[in-house]
């Protein structure tokens, strides 16, 4: 396992791919994140928060899983509005406009699970997102399963956010919506529902998979929801723009790595 996550590693930060062959090293979910956790080291990077994946229908049915994921977030890799965002083409990257919590308070690990209200209770604002995903495995994400994306750094390749806002306890999330741009031509829109019926639902459900593994949640991590709007496909040079409403927008442009 460790050797899969060095490669992991290698060929994020090179622009290179793993043969999808290597896959079948991973007998399980538990070892999946092994190796994510063992590449995470591997990186050398902070932890800058989480995503979840596969919190709508349709990206479990494109990635042929049946529930979610979570992937560390590392600080290099974290974004602001209009930043420059260096991609690799090889990695095949797409764009989802996601919302994004941001923890004011810590929620580590103890033995009974959390609940929706205090998980709620310990966020101090709420951001519109671009998670930029891809994959390190050969064949792209199609079909890749929840063993392959998790232990591929969740999918992640970047995370642009907008600055969080603290007035979003006055509006539903659920009915929020995003409308995704690449190079100013829209190609999707979504609310928040398409993630696990309720972005709040996806942080209840990170909580509680990290307080199963020991692991926990800090004051300032960021938790990127999952995709409200699909996934569109980018290549270096696009401009991209996310429209939270309400909540702001976010964008970057991609460069080549």
């Amino acid at each position: 396992m460790a050797d899969l996550a060095q490669r992991l590693w290698e060929a994020r930060q090179g622009g290179t791919l793993v043969e999808a062959a290597a896959r079948r090293d991973l007998a399980g979910l538990d070892d999946a994140y092994r190796v994510q956790e063992k590449a995470v080291q591997a990186s050398g990077h902070a932890r800058a928060g989480w995503k979840v994946g596969s919190t709508s229908a349709e990206a479990r049915r494109k990635l042929g899983t049946d529930r979610p994921g979570a992937g560390a977030l590392l600080e290099p890799f974290c974004f602001g509005h209009g930043a420059e965002v260096p991609v690799f083409a090889a990695h095949a990257p797409a764009v989802e406009g996601e919302f994004v919590f941001v923890m004011g308070e810590g929620l580590p690990p103890r033995e009974a699970p959390f609940e929706r209200a205090e998980v709620l209770a310990a966020v101090m604002g709420v951001a519109g997102g671009i998670e930029v995903v891809g994959s390190r495995f050969e064949g792209g994400l199609a079909g890749l399963g929840r063993k392959g994306v998790t232990a591929d750094f969740g999918a992640n390749i970047a995370f642009v956010e907008s600055e969080a806002r603290p007035d979003w306890r006055d509006r539903d999330l659920r009915d929020a919506g995003v409308a995704l741009s690449v190079d100013g031509e829209m190609v999707a829109e979504g609310t928040g529902a398409l993630a696990l019926g309720d972005p709040a639902l996806v942080l209840l459900w990170l909580a509680n998979h990290l307080r199963e593994r020991g692991d926990g949640l800090r004051a300032g991590d960021r938790v990127t929801t999952g995709t409200c709007t699909g996934v569109a496909a980018i290549r270096p040079g696009a401009r991209v723009l996310a429209d939270f409403g309400p909540l702001g927008r976010v964008g970057f442009t991609a460069v080549p790595a």
